[in-house]
């Protein structure tokens, strides 16, 4: 028997807001005034504001065919909060925005939305308005995220400073290899639809792509142990490009050994079995909304505290340039082959 499927037009724009938010609850005092009116209202009480936008475009950064809408909401959520913890603020609100086809009905927006609202829950935000409206083909996604600071103590990518401690936080390369199983799954499916894909029991890796988490422990491990970086970004489009934009925009160089790149074993056990490099995959991969940042040699003592902290180098002046020393001793230059969001446009 098929699930009810209720079309669009049967509620109309306004009806099918009332649906789709109609459970929302307050979270943050800071939130004066949510979804209903024509604006949203906020007062940080003394804080400051940081804002993010982020946009997701089937097709391009998310393919239905092996994304639960579900899975979907809540990265779409995820994502942008990662660029908020990335200026080490804290997320209170989001604002949402959906372009849709006729392909798509309640029900499968009830389920995206079932993602978002987990997505909140889990990080106490807020969702506070937002816009839909139907497009040609496809689902596209736009999220700003609304987050708050003690003055002064947000933390840019251009503040690093020479003999500087370069860290990263978690594991990468999962995502990366994870997409690259559900691709090689999908390919195999479109050529021979009576095949089942195959996941090979890799939660992990499948899960680093399908449901990211951002990085509010690490933040908060920040706060409570009185560190602040001296610049950070988030991990969307993989190690090395985002190291070169700290390295560039603090006008430092840098060097990072390839042994200290943290590695989850099964992604490193994947990632031989596929005869790729687990290096690559972190260096390149992207999309692992893991924290790069780095800090004075004097907070090493506090860094060490925590295992979810690799330090994988240092940065260096300008004119030594941005290396990485292999395994074997080897020095090489870092180059950026990371995700290019205009690749092939």
């Amino acid at each position: 028997m098929s699930e009810p499927r209720t079309e669009i037009n049967a509620l109309g724009e306004f009806g099918l807001i009332e649906q789709l938010t109609r459970n929302i609850e307050i979270q943050n005092a800071s939130t004066l005034l949510g979804v209903g009116d024509d604006a949203a209202v906020i007062d940080h009480f003394g804080k400051q504001t940081v804002i993010t936008t982020d946009m997701l475009v089937e097709g391009i950064h998310f393919d239905l065919m092996y994304t639960p809408l579900k899975h979907l909401g809540y990265k779409s959520v995820v994502v942008n909060l990662s660029d908020v913890y990335a200026m080490n603020a804290t997320p209170t609100q989001i604002t949402l925005s959906i372009a849709f086809s006729n392909r798509f009905s309640v029900e499968a927006l009830e389920e995206f939305y079932e993602g978002v609202y987990a997505a909140c829950a889990q990080y106490g935000v807020d969702l506070i308005g937002g816009d839909t409206t139907s497009s040609q083909k496809g689902f596209i996604i736009s999220v700003t995220a609304i987050g708050e600071v003690t003055p002064d103590t947000f933390v840019k990518r251009s503040t690093a400073k020479k003999g500087d401690l370069l860290c990263v936080s978690g594991y990468l390369g999962g995502a990366f290899l994870g997409l690259t199983l559900l691709e090689r799954e999908k390919k195999i499916f479109m050529e021979n639809p009576q095949i089942q894909p195959d996941l090979e029991n890799q939660d992990y890796i499948v899960g680093r792509l399908l449901k990211p988490e951002a990085r509010k422990d690490i933040i908060h491990f920040f706060a409570e142990n009185d560190i602040l970086p001296t610049a950070m970004m988030d991990i969307s489009d993989g190690l090395s490009s985002e190291i070169l934009h700290i390295c560039k925009q603090s006008e430092l160089g840098c060097v990072l050994y390839e042994e200290k790149i943290p590695v989850h074993e099964q992604a490193r056990q994947f990632a031989y079995k596929l005869e790729l490099d687990p290096t690559a995959c972190a260096l390149s991969g992207g999309e692992d909304y893991e924290l790069v940042f780095t800090v004075a040699q004097s907070e090493y003592d506090k860094l060490v505290l925590n295992e979810q902290i690799s330090v994988v180098g240092y940065m260096t002046e300008v004119s030594e340039g941005a290396h990485i020393i292999t395994r074997g001793g080897n020095r090489h230059e870092l180059t950026a082959q990371g995700w290019n969001a205009f690749k092939g446009a």
